[in-house]
């Protein structure tokens, strides 16, 4: 990890979200900016500063021959049930920047993680300008810059209550719907790691492989602790050890169904990095040898009642993934 620049310069931005934008003539190879000389200038600063300013979570990726592309990778806080997940985007500088706020595309693999990033990739920050707010939230091409689009997203966005980001949720029994919300994002976080570590994006790919194996451990036991009803989303500590700090909370049976059908697939991924998650490969092929799975017997004998029908439900949404 250390090996991996948090900002540097590359080349090939071919599969960039935003690669056909601020293009003109007959084949698309004219890059558009008005002002040239201004607009380079502003998007010269950004670079600079996200070069001295970058915190250790968030790294970032430029384009030699298309300055107005920018790619950011966002690590996931620990605290959160976003934690130790990789999170990125794709942003591209309005040819009249920085008049307009740059446009943000969220990399979501298909999934709503968050009520401020759709699944379609859209954002919803005020920042942006793509969300109602107070006037000093919203951009102002005076003082606003990309590092502090992405230290809101880290922040604002991708934080430990994120229920609570959609309006008008601070309401009775809104804490225990904010608990669930994490329960489902959590399981979404580790689905879509499955999709990084499968397709990282261009650029990424050995930070996608050094990240995982760093941090394979802790998520694999992190989950399995989850799936075993032990700790709240909330208590993994810095020296990658769990406790619960409150009285253990009980899992609904959905979520931990879920979570026994994608965490022998994580894992298994996991180790393909060379992750030292050997305890957890072996304990994963016992189980399989020597218990059958609930979700498979469930399937199998119809005995489970409302159990046995959220066993069969995430059983056939894991036959139509791509493992």
């Amino acid at each position: 990890m250390k090996e991996f620049k948090q900002f540097d310069i590359v080349e090939d931005y071919s599969d960039h979200h935003f690669k056909k934008a601020n293009l003109s003539g007959n084949k698309g190879h004219s890059l558009i900016i008005n002002n040239t000389d201004k607009v380079k200038k502003k998007i010269a600063r950004e670079w600079k500063i996200l070069q001295e300013n970058l915190p250790e979570s968030i790294y970032v990726r430029v384009y030699e021959g298309r300055i107005d592309l920018l790619r950011a990778a966002i690590i996931g806080a620990a605290g959160t049930p976003y934690h130790d997940g990789l999170f990125f985007f794709d942003i591209l500088f309005p040819s009249d920047y920085p008049a307009r706020p740059p446009s943000v595309h969220f990399h979501s693999y298909g999934l709503q993680i968050n009520p401020n990033l759709y699944a379609d990739g859209s954002v919803c920050l005020s920042l942006l300008n793509t969300w109602i707010g107070k006037k000093h939230e919203r951009w102002n091409p005076s003082e606003s810059t990309i590092l502090q689009v992405l230290l809101s997203i880290q922040a604002l966005v991708l934080n430990e209550k994120p229920y609570f980001n959609e309006p008008f949720m601070f309401g009775l029994g809104g804490n225990k719907k904010s608990l669930t919300y994490n329960m489902n994002t959590f399981v979404l976080s580790c689905k879509m790691m499955l999709y990084v570590l499968r397709k990282p994006p261009l650029h990424f790919e050995d930070f996608v492989a050094a990240h995982f194996r760093e941090r394979a451990h802790v998520i694999s036991m992190a989950s399995k602790a989850y799936m075993d009803d032990f700790p709240d989303i909330d208590c993994l500590v810095g020296n990658e050890s769990l406790f619960s700090s409150t009285a253990t909370a009980n899992k609904p049976e959905n979520f931990k169904m879920a979570m026994s059908l994608f965490y022998p697939e994580l894992v298994k991924a996991l180790a393909l990095t060379g992750a030292s998650v050997g305890i957890f490969i072996e304990q994963i092929r016992k189980d399989e040898e020597e218990i059958p799975s609930i979700s498979q017997a469930a399937v199998r004998n119809n005995k489970f009642g409302f159990t046995g029908k959220i066993c069969n439900k995430f059983w056939k949404i894991l036959q139509n993934l791509n493992f």
